[in-house]
């Protein structure tokens, strides 16, 4: 490799590989496991959907990078809808998930070293993932006043509702985070994915009348049918917002084959067309929340921010890993706070997305 180092040194140890030993402390309780740490979907991918992926199986030819018309006209009438948007000026692309996006998008905006991202102090690992593979620097910091007068920065990530801890921004805040980037000729990257998953909290989107300001100048927001539709083995996401800025990241993603694959694309459209199926998992959640909810406090856990999103932020005032431990001992597997940035070191993440009856274990294991 002509002395350089693997780019893989670059990155950290890939964040689950470090729960391994937690996990196969959770998988010895005499009744298995009950995982709560990554939140991987277990509901059925709805049958509209899958009838959509059969219909859509038989295509030979290569797919379109910039999506189908069809799943071009889904995406934008769901983001009208669902985002407060315009369709007009609205750029629009599927991607490959949302954490492909995520981990690749300050190399696709041609950031590099000398260049800084702003990520959330707390957040999901790919948002700093990403700026290491471009060579930049991330700075942690949720207000913008922290940053200072650098001109160095070329993009702010924003998270809401916010993975790990839930909290929901609120516009006036979105809002100066967009004036600030503009200011500076800053892209605002906005994580949406959880955004129709509000419980105690109304989540807005970046790219809303109210945070736009009449221009999607300099903004993309970021969705994923992972969570809403159980998409996650389809990787099925995309990235709305500057036409500019999309219609840059498409000229990339051709060169690159960044393709979401043709049957993948029929199955977006029509999940993105159909409501009833999203709403009965999102009922699901809700269901799941309040008996976790109840089964965490009732243990003397603490429950932070957690309005909105797919997870409980808790603690016990401790070290996050003597909590995991302490969980796993009970065959309960929870995600420790330290993945997320130093500020979540005694926080613990807890997802919904285990099924009815393993959640409603939940409660009588933690009271031993």
């Amino acid at each position: 490799m002509g002395g350089q180092p693997p780019v893989s040194a670059r990155l950290p140890d890939f964040t689950w590989d470090v729960l391994d030993q937690a996990g196969k402390l959770a998988a010895s309780h005499p009744d298995g496991p009950i995982n709560l740490s990554m939140g991987t979907p277990v509901d059925p991918v709805p049958p509209v959907v899958r009838q959509a992926l059969a219909d859509g199986s038989d295509t030979p030819g290569y797919p379109l990078t910039a999506g189908s018309p069809s799943l071009r006209a889904a995406v934008t009438s769901w983001v009208a809808r669902s985002c407060d948007a315009t369709p007009d000026g609205l750029g629009v692309l599927p991607t490959i998930g949302s954490k492909e996006l995520v981990a690749w998008l300050p190399t696709l905006l041609g950031i590099g070293p000398g260049d800084v991202v702003v990520i959330p102090r707390i957040c999901y690992p790919t948002y700093e993932d990403g700026v290491r593979l471009a060579g930049a620097t991330a700075v942690r910091a949720d207000s913008l006043t922290a940053v200072g007068p650098s001109s160095r920065v070329r993009l702010v990530w924003v998270n809401s509702p916010g993975n790990p801890t839930g909290q929901v921004l609120p516009a006036a805040h979105l809002r100066k985070v967009v004036d600030w980037a503009r200011e500076r000729g800053a892209v605002v990257a906005s994580d949406e994915c959880y955004l129709p998953l509000g419980w105690d909290a109304e989540p807005v989107s970046i790219l809303s009348e109210q945070v736009r300001g009449g221009s999607y100048d300099g903004l993309l927001a970021v969705h994923s049918l992972s969570k809403r539709s159980n998409l996650a083995g389809y990787r099925a996401g995309f990235v709305a917002g500057d036409p500019t800025l999309v219609g840059e990241l498409l000229k990339v993603r051709k060169h690159a084959g960044m393709i979401v694959p043709a049957p993948v694309q029929a199955a977006m459209a029509t999940a993105l067309s159909d409501e009833a199926h999203a709403d009965e998992q999102r009922e699901r959640y809700r269901a799941r929340r309040e008996t976790l909810r109840a089964a965490f406090t009732g243990a003397g856990f603490e429950i932070e921010h957690s309005a909105a999103g797919l997870y409980l932020w808790a603690t016990r005032g401790e070290d996050c890993w003597e909590t995991v431990d302490w969980l796993a001992r009970r065959g309960v597997l929870v995600a420790p706070g330290a993945f997320y940035g130093p500020g979540g070191q005694q926080h613990v993440r807890i997802a919904f997305t285990e099924t009815d009856e393993r959640v409603a274990a939940v409660a009588d294991r933690l009271a031993t």
